[in-house]
């Protein structure tokens, strides 16, 4: 596995949003004409928020860095690196950190890209951001923004996932600051995973069409088109099983410390059953694990800052924390890592009301 440092670089603040219209078991009994409850009970996950029709992440991610920004009194001409990941982005093209850049009146001088991950992106994300920051001249702030709309991409008839999946985005603010302790992150990918968790048409690969809309019988008896998601949760959850606790042991041999070093274990939420089972193989104490399933679902990107904008939500009160946090999933791809995080600033989660989800933008050329 790569393992690296960034020094000189902290984690100033987290903040969380989640669309206002959720689902709940009971929604889903009616969409599928039989009782989910016991579905519900196995994947841990009662409620789920979901973005309304034309909703974007970036609106809650934008929401997220509006709220965050004002909390910690930060000019915006002072950030100069924006980061979004996602699977979800706004449009094919421009990269939606460009437009992101502009709706969050950010200086022109302000680098701005997007990444395309999933349950890997956060600590994938934090590990780009800081190392991008210790590059800058004269120090420097960033936002990482992080989310997804996996509801989107779900087969309406698919009983495997439309229970699971929720909405959210996120923003994380990074800035210079040489008395930080180092960030440690590993890091890995086995791309042989790929076929096990994929939305097989969209890219060039397989561009959409009217054939790919169609939906048909898949091999586990779901019934799927090629533009959903496809999941196979058996291959996922050996994945976890095999590369997880190899992740941990790397982890915290590299940043020489053991559970009882830090104050959280946050992994990806991917579903309750795998969570208990790994903290058990792993021996991580229920009380440093914090689960936001039950409230959220799996909210693919988002899951990590979200769980701990839930557990850890305080306010404008700084906070000392010291958290190691693991994604891993579609790719497959894992990443860690290992934040002392002095004086971070973690607001509840918040909640975006449907209306203020702005409407689709359409080009000049085609008005």
């Amino acid at each position: 596995m790569a393992v690296a440092d960034v020094s000189g670089v902290r984690i100033a603040g987290i903040t969380s949003t989640v669309p206002e219209s959720f689902v709940t078991p009971e929604d889903d009994s009616r969409h599928f004409g039989e009782p989910m409850d016991k579905v519900a009970d196995s994947v841990g996950v009662w409620k789920r928020h979901k973005a309304p029709e034309g909703g974007c992440v970036s609106d809650m991610c934008e929401w997220s860095a509006n709220h965050l920004i004002d909390k910690l009194g930060w000019e915006r001409d002072s950030v100069q690196l924006i980061i979004f990941i996602s699977q979800a982005p706004d449009y094919l093209l421009p990269a939606t950190a460009c437009t992101l850049q502009n709706r969050l009146g950010l200086s022109k001088q302000c680098a701005a890209f997007d990444v395309n991950l999933g349950c890997s992106a956060y600590p994938y994300g934090l590990w780009l951001a800081s190392q991008m920051l210790t590059s800058f001249r004269g120090g420097g702030r960033a936002l990482l923004l992080v989310g997804d709309t996996g509801t989107r991409s779900l087969s309406p008839q698919d009983r495997s996932t439309i229970p699971l999946f929720g909405d959210a985005g996120t923003a994380t603010a990074l800035e210079v600051d040489e008395n930080a302790s180092p960030l440690q992150f590993v890091l890995g990918t086995d791309g042989e995973g790929a076929p096990h968790l994929m939305i097989p048409a969209g890219g060039q690969r397989l561009p959409r069409s009217p054939e790919t809309a169609i939906p048909r019988t898949c091999e586990d008896g779901i019934v799927r088109c090629e533009q959903d998601v496809h999941m196979n949760g058996a291959e996922v959850f050996a994945f976890c099983l095999r590369e997880v606790p190899k992740l941990m042991k790397a982890t915290f041999a590299a940043a020489e410390l053991g559970v009882d070093d830090v104050d959280g274990v946050v992994f990806h939420q991917a579903n309750t059953f795998l969570m208990n089972h790994l903290t058990k193989r792993l021996k991580v104490p229920a009380e440093k694990f914090p689960l936001s399933l039950a409230r959220y679902g799996n909210t693919a990107s988002a899951s990590i800052p979200l769980a701990i904008s839930d557990h850890w939500g305080r306010g404008d009160e700084p906070q000392d924390l010291k958290l190691l946090m693991a994604g891993f999933g579609v790719g497959w791809s894992w990443a860690s890592c290992v934040a002392d995080c002095k004086g971070i600033v973690v607001p509840e989660v918040l909640t975006m009301p449907d209306e203020a989800f702005p409407q689709p933008v359409r080009s000049k050329a085609a008005a």
